[in-house]
């Protein structure tokens, strides 16, 4: 799943989209020093805080996309900055506990589709995890 399927999936409001990234994993955190050393590439990252160290964190571990949820919004230096260094930022009224279920909803559906899609695949996939 990709960073513009996820806006279209969950109908995400969006506040900087810079590129199309591949999306890998989802990580809930708002504390910056456990984001900065737990978050993973290309993961989506839930928070609520809205400052421009969240840009830094963001792009220091090359997340997929920062989405801000509880209805809040980028400050001006973390727009410019997520903008500058290429981060997305993606928002949401949903609490964090809402959108994570909501995210996890859509890929637990890829995950069934691929598995009766292409059983042989998956089955291949789920022996090497």
């Amino acid at each position: 799943m990709t960073v513009r399927q996820l806006v279209d999936e969950l109908n995400l409001s969006v506040f900087c989209l810079n590129k199309d990234e591949e999306i890998i994993g989802v990580y809930c955190c708002d504390l910056l020093s456990n984001a900065l050393v737990k978050l993973c590439k290309q993961n989506v990252w839930i928070t609520v805080m809205n400052n421009v160290n969240v840009a830094a964190v963001a792009y220091n571990n090359c997340v997929a996309c920062v989405l801000l949820a509880e209805g809040v919004k980028p400050d001006k230096q973390f727009f410019e900055r997520a903008k500058e260094h290429g981060v997305n930022v993606l928002g949401t009224n949903d609490s964090t506990y809402e959108i994570a279920t909501k995210l996890g909803n859509v890929i637990l559906q890829i995950i069934v589709f691929i598995s009766l899609t292409f059983p042989k695949v998956y089955g291949i996939i789920n022996r090497l995890n």
